[in-house]
């Protein structure tokens, strides 16, 4: 099949990057489905920043399946790698975790009340749910049962038949001191521990034995964790031998038919490349720094007769108002929060605007709603066709995949709206019902369903992330002593309103109205526009504002007005302006 061809000037990352992979698959393997990779390692609860690891290959692949091509997404579950420390705030979880230290991530018992066999299957669980959600497709392996089953067994004795190929490749960044990158702002320490908390931290390369250098690590017999030491090897035989630093246990095995170990990372994942056929795989800062593993990886991986992928660095992902992600710290977002507060197609739209090698946030505060905003207004251009090449890329592959759309939002009201609604009417479904039938009366909302999914993650953001000194209660009796204070202009500006609420009874006739009472009393007419009209007036706008949410919420600031109003009703607005 011919590589279509695509104008840089005028298309995303994804299609720049689905151009290279369709060539170079087309180079190495030509007529064979094309391959792009990921890796997790199910330590605990993956993250955000993790998921970037999966919507960097996935994005691609399904640029390549939408010209035509069979892919294969591989997702490599990381769950034989060794379990390092006990994550911070994980439910179910204490201290006790740590005596599995050591043990790979399969034999570790799943937290406390979990339905899972193991510390792994419970926490790819979650990550799996999410995928599904997203729309990603992809071949889940678990390394568990590649090494234990010895699907990987000619890989290993290669290794090890090669130690002094792969020992001296290592060698030549091991006394080199990584060079000090540039930093447009101090590392701190979450930083830091977000790529701890990657797995490349870990970066074991085989070297320190007492025998000299061996690239394979097997789990001791008796207590079942990889503190051991290969003492020798012989090639003929393939007899191994070793000692357990931690219960003294030793033990010699031929790793023909012993599959009880793996090979050290930096060993491992070139393997994988080769044996995999891989085409593209990105990797995280922490990978692709000079000396680390997908560097070293490059050259190791020509032992095993394959080449290094295509592999772009991610940047990594924070959230709103917190610091950089870190699955060693509790409460970390992990994409099944974000998928309980937006609809998949925003998430999805976050990963494919930027660039692999840019930073962005993901918004779990107030920002969220200005995300939500920004993203109507691009599927507005989109259907009017003055949307930007790059930015109809992006909204496409946020909407659906090679095999169709993602379910939608009948009705995509605005999502500041539903959380409004959300947060005054603390979910009640009949009240929910009558303000957003009321938003617009010649197209009234009917049922909730219409408005169905995005309700739903509206709801659950205001009752998951919105403090509760935050949320709007609405008075229960009017505030007399205030409304015996005010002066002449704020009881006529009240008066102005009230005349008018039955008129302008509907979101945009709300909003003319709270806005126009201001303009009305300084003598301008209330269409007029803020061209018009001298600064002065966004001040006394502000101060009819400030009065109208103090007599309703107890507070000078609240939802948007209009929302506002329509939720409280038209006749208990009345009783609580005095009326």
């Amino acid at each position: 099949m011919p590589i279509v061809a695509q104008s840089t000037e005028t298309t995303d990352w994804v299609s720049r990057y689905a151009d290279e992979v369709i060539a170079e698959s087309e180079r190495r393997a030509p007529g064979k489905p094309v391959v792009v990779a990921s890796g997790l390692s199910p330590s605990g609860p993956i993250h955000l920043g993790n998921l970037r690891e999966v919507m960097t290959p996935h994005l691609v692949a399904d640029e390549v399946r939408r010209r035509g091509y069979e892919v294969r997404h591989l997702i490599s579950w990381d769950d034989y790698d060794r379990y390092r420390k006990v994550p911070a705030g994980v439910p179910g979880v204490d201290e006790s975790w740590a005596e599995h230290i050591g043990k790979p991530l399969t034999s570790v018992p799943a937290p406390a009340g979990s339905a899972f066999p193991n510390w792994a299957e419970h926490f790819k669980a979650a990550m799996t749910g999410a995928l599904g959600e997203l729309g990603v497709e992809f071949d889940g392996i678990s390394q568990t049962e590649q090494y234990t089953s010895g699907v990987y067994r000619e890989q290993i004795l290669h290794a090890m038949k090669h130690r002094g190929d792969i020992d001296a490749i290592l060698d030549q960044y091991r006394t080199k001191k990584t060079p000090q990158q540039k930093q447009q702002k101090p590392v701190d320490e979450a930083e830091l521990e977000a790529a701890e908390g990657s797995g490349a931290a870990n970066e074991d390369d085989g070297s320190g034995g007492a025998g000299g250098y061996y690239p394979y690590k097997p789990f001791c017999g008796e207590c079942g964790k990889d503190l051991t030491t290969v003492t020798s090897y012989d090639d003929e035989t393939t007899e191994l031998s070793y000692t357990c630093t931690l219960d003294g246990h030793g033990e010699t095995v031929r790793l023909t038919e012993f599959n009880r170990g793996k090979l050290v990372w930096k060993v491992d994942w070139p393997m994988r490349w080769a044996f995999e056929g891989v085409i593209f795989e990105p990797s995280g800062v922490d990978h692709s720094s000079p000396g680390s593993s997908f560097q070293v990886g490059g050259q190791i991986v020509g032992i095993f007769g394959g080449k290094q992928p295509i592999g772009p660095m991610y940047a990594f992902v924070g959230i709103s108002g917190m610091a950089k992600m870190s699955s060693s710290k509790g409460g970390v977002p992990t994409p099944a929060d974000a998928l309980q507060i937006m609809e998949p197609q925003l998430l999805r739209w976050l990963y494919a605007r930027r660039r692999p090698n840019q930073s962005f946030k993901i918004a779990f505060d107030q920002e969220i709603q200005r995300l939500y905003d920004e993203w109507d207004k691009l599927a507005s251009k989109v259907a009017d066709g003055s949307v930007l090449p790059a930015d109809a890329a992006a909204y496409t592959r946020a909407v659906g995949t090679a095999a169709g759309e993602l379910p939608r939002t009948p009705r995509p009201l605005p999502y500041r709206t539903l959380a409004s609604v959300a947060d005054i009417t603390a979910g009640a479904e009949d009240q929910t019902l009558r303000i957003l039938s009321e938003l617009d009366p010649e197209n009234p909302v009917t049922a909730l369903d219409e408005v169905r999914p995005r309700l739903d993650r509206a709801e659950a953001w205001i009752s998951k992330y919105v403090p509760a000194e935050s949320r709007t209660l609405v008075r229960a009796e009017p505030d007399t002593q205030a409304l015996a204070a005010l002066d002449d202009e704020a009881r006529e500006s009240l008066r102005l309103l009230l005349d008018g609420l039955d008129s302008h009874w509907s979101l945009d006739g709300l909003t003319h109205l709270v806005y126009g009472v201001p303009k009305v009393r300084a003598g301008f007419s209330p269409d007029a526009t803020p061209k018009e009209l001298p600064p002065e007036i966004k001040t006394a706008q502000r101060s009819f504002f400030a009065l109208l949410y103090d007599l309703l919420v107890g507070r000078d600031t609240g939802p948007r007005l209009p929302t506002l109003l329509l939720a409280v009703g038209a006749d208990r607005v009345r009783k609580l302006l005095g009326a």
